[in-house]
């Protein structure tokens, strides 16, 4: 119990410091002084966390390779806005705690943060280890894919936040939490992010922009407890660049010229992400100054047909003028019957690239606003809106 209510506490105290920062970017918008103007990169591991090994006779380390990556996606934006601040949570081999990557982030006042990471497979839990590769992305959250996947992503999610227990005093810092512990994960459950929507544009345009290579498959976006994407008050995404246990996905990243081609995508996918992050905060546009083109990589692999997704039950939509509790944003189209929606019946309105939900829908106004009284209390962090037609108005 009292491992509960630390974590009640936590989130508490998480969706407190949320609040303040979406206040500050509001005050911030109205006075036209927002821009994407500072960047957070963040080479995972490092020093004696060597992260994800590869099983060649090589033993090449995730460590090495993102810090390569994350060296080379500084430098471009350096090229082309020089105006830009970037910052870097290490620029050499050394150990930074997950808590200090964050606060490295929230202390410079970062607009976006980007963890880079390489994923890897356990041959103990697959027998296919050798086979699975591609590049993924994920935002805060909890995984809402299929079986299969989501256990996959959550031993990702243990790797990756079982670096905490390197740390001196982890269990005071982290408020209990043991990454091993199912029961530590509640939190992400109850927890709604103040910067999803903007994490999971990013996202977006790094997947499509990713997918040119030089590792081809994509795993798709996924929301997933990452402590590190916890502890940040920004839009922040995490990349995993590829499967260190891919002897194809290997032989790619830890070249020169695939680090380099992993950086370029990255900062494409940055200028695209700039214009539409500047526009929707009123802030004049800048164009990045054109940089030398990267250095070619060895021929292409042929790119596999995409594979036959199941067919899956959309979420109810509707047109007119309705109001609603807006619960979720999400660039996955999710099912009626997920247990994320608690039993409500929701409505989705596609923007963009984003699937937005809805759930205590109605035409009148009153009975809306009394459902969303019972709603909040489920959805922390949730709001309720005025749907016309495809404009999606807050509403106190």
């Amino acid at each position: 119990m009292k491992h509960i209510q630390n974590h009640i506490c936590a989130l508490a105290c998480a969706l407190s410091m949320l609040g303040s920062f979406a206040s500050t970017a509001q005050t911030k918008t109205s006075s036209n002084a927002l821009g994407l103007n500072t960047i957070c990169i963040d080479p995972g591991h490092g020093g004696k966390d060597p992260g994800a090994v590869s099983r060649d006779g090589k033993k090449v380390q995730e460590k090495d390779i993102v810090l390569s990556v994350g060296l080379k996606l500084r430098k471009l934006l350096n090229e082309g806005y020089p105006g830009m601040k970037v910052v870097m949570t290490r620029d050499s081999d050394k150990f930074i705690e997950l808590n200090e990557r964050a606060n490295i982030a929230n202390k410079a006042n970062a607009d976006l943060f980007i963890s880079l990471h390489i994923n890897a497979v356990d041959p103990k839990n697959n027998r296919n280890w050798q086979s699975v590769s591609g590049f993924s992305l994920h935002t805060l959250g909890q995984s809402r894919t299929g079986a299969d996947l989501q256990s996959m992503n959550m031993e990702l999610c243990k790797r990756e936040n079982s670096v905490i227990l390197m740390e001196n005093d982890h269990d005071t810092k982290y408020e209990g939490f043991d990454p091993n512990d199912p029961q530590s994960y509640i939190i992400f459950n109850l927890m709604q992010n103040a910067n999803l929507v903007q994490s999971l544009l990013f996202a977006d345009e790094a997947a499509q922009s990713l997918a040119k290579g030089p590792v081809l498959k994509n795993r798709g976006i996924s929301q997933d407890p990452f402590l590190v994407l916890w502890r940040t008050t920004m839009p922040s995404v995490l990349i995993e660049c590829g499967f260190i246990t891919s002897t194809n996905d290997l032989a790619k990243m830890s070249t020169e010229a695939g680090q380099e081609q992993i950086a370029k995508s990255i900062y494409n996918a940055i200028v695209s992400y700039k214009k539409k992050y500047d526009s929707s905060v009123n802030a004049k546009p800048v164009e990045p100054v054109k940089t030398q083109p990267a250095p070619k990589t060895a021929a292409k692999e042929t790119a596999k047909p995409a594979e036959k997704q199941p067919k899956q039950e959309s979420v109810q939509s509707r047109s007119g003028v309705y109001y609603g509790t807006q619960v979720i944003a999400s660039a996955k189209l999710m099912k009626s019957g997920d247990s994320f929606f608690k039993g409500y019946e929701p409505t989705t309105l596609k923007s963009g690239t984003l699937y937005k939900y809805f759930v205590g829908v109605s035409e009148d106004i009153d009975k809306a606003r009394k459902q969303h009284s019972e709603i909040v209390k489920k959805f922390p962090g949730s709001f309720f809106v005025k749907v016309d037609g495809e404009s999606v108005q807050r509403v106190k």
